[in-house]
């Protein structure tokens, strides 16, 4: 079977596939959505487990996808979550798991076994008050237990993604620092970006990459580690000489776009070949319009053609993106 590569026209190849199972959540953090929630897709428009996997195999098996990063919305509320990991790992590819950590406690042993190999668990503070102020769920022991059964079942190395908020929990990154490295997990801070629903966002609100370091150098040394950045996003920096270390990923102050390595598959079957896209194309229709793996795989290589340089933010004319992260996939 001849492999396609997705390429766009700037000689970026995308050989990170982030698939999106949902657009449901069990929290609602104020950067990310209403405390009503939003209105969900209609359950007939998400992709079946079937479509998911067909979908993916086409990705690794004919245009190169090399890892496959499992999203949501929350991904643990798919019911058929360990199943398909099970099959997209019999594909030969890294899988990963991005959550909120809620039933985690409770599937990673089973995730584990299924030939996940690692999970990021989205956790903004290790303080109840503020945990609950941020998700608007008192829910930070599930959390915490979660984080507890990735690392017994070999999810490793753990990977925590913060988001720190202006007056809310700015003031609280060394402490979250310090009880990641103490428990053996691997923080970064990630840059708000403007994907809220409420499109609320605020560049002079957002707590950037600059000021973060600053926050942390309050009471660390940081130097920033030897090991090539890559494609990855996370600017890594060793912490009081190492081992330990702390990425920042500065997504809208200094951005990555001309590594990005990703493409992004939604629950309805939508690619996107951008976070950012204000476009995107079907596959979901074609496939259900009796659309073969070579047509569909013709159809995302168009799609990834036409990624443009990068999502400009920075650009006066910058639009939010019609769907919020939930919808997304991170």
């Amino acid at each position: 079977m001849e492999m396609t590569p997705l390429a766009d026209r700037f000689g970026r190849v995308a050989t990170d596939l982030r698939v999106s199972l949902t657009d449901r959540c069990n929290l609602r953090c104020e950067y990310c959505m209403p405390a009503e929630g939003l209105d969900w897709l209609p359950t007939e428009d998400v992709l079946s487990d079937d479509e998911v996997v067909r979908l993916v195999t086409i990705g690794v098996e004919r245009l190169g996808i090399r890892e496959v990063r499992f999203t949501g919305g929350e991904p643990l509320v798919r019911r058929g979550l360990v199943g398909i990991v099970a099959r997209t790992h019999a594909l030969g590819v890294e899988t990963s798991l991005t959550t909120n950590g809620l039933g985690l406690a409770r599937t990673a042993a089973a995730l584990a076994d299924a030939g996940l190999d690692r999970v990021n668990v989205s956790i903004d503070s290790i303080r109840p008050e503020t945990f609950a102020a941020v998700t608007r769920r008192d829910r930070l022991r599930d959390v915490v237990e979660g984080l507890a059964a990735a690392q017994d079942a070999g999810l490793g190395p753990v990977k925590l993604n913060a988001v720190l908020l202006r007056g809310v929990n700015d003031g609280q990154a060394p402490e979250l620092l310090r009880w990641a490295i103490e428990h053996g997990y691997q923080l970064r801070f990630i840059e708000q970006m403007p994907l809220d629903a409420q499109h609320g966002w605020s560049r002079a609100e957002m707590v950037t990459a600059d000021e973060i370091q600053r926050l942390l150098e309050k009471e660390f040394v940081l130097e920033p580690a030897e090991e090539p950045r890559g494609s990855a996003p996370a600017e890594l920096f060793t912490v009081d000489g190492g081992p330990a270390t702390v990425g920042i990923i500065a997504s809208v102050s200094r951005p990555f776009c001309g590594d990005c390595d990703r493409v992004r598959l939604t629950a309805d079957g939508q690619v996107r070949n951008c976070l950012f896209a204000r476009e995107e194309s079907d596959l979901r229709a074609a496939m259900r319009s009796g659309a073969s793996d070579e047509e569909l795989a013709q159809r995302w290589v168009t799609a990834m053609a036409g990624k443009r340089a990068g999502h400009g933010i920075d650009d006066p004319t910058f639009l939010q993106p019609d769907r919020p992260m939930s919808a997304i996939g991170g």
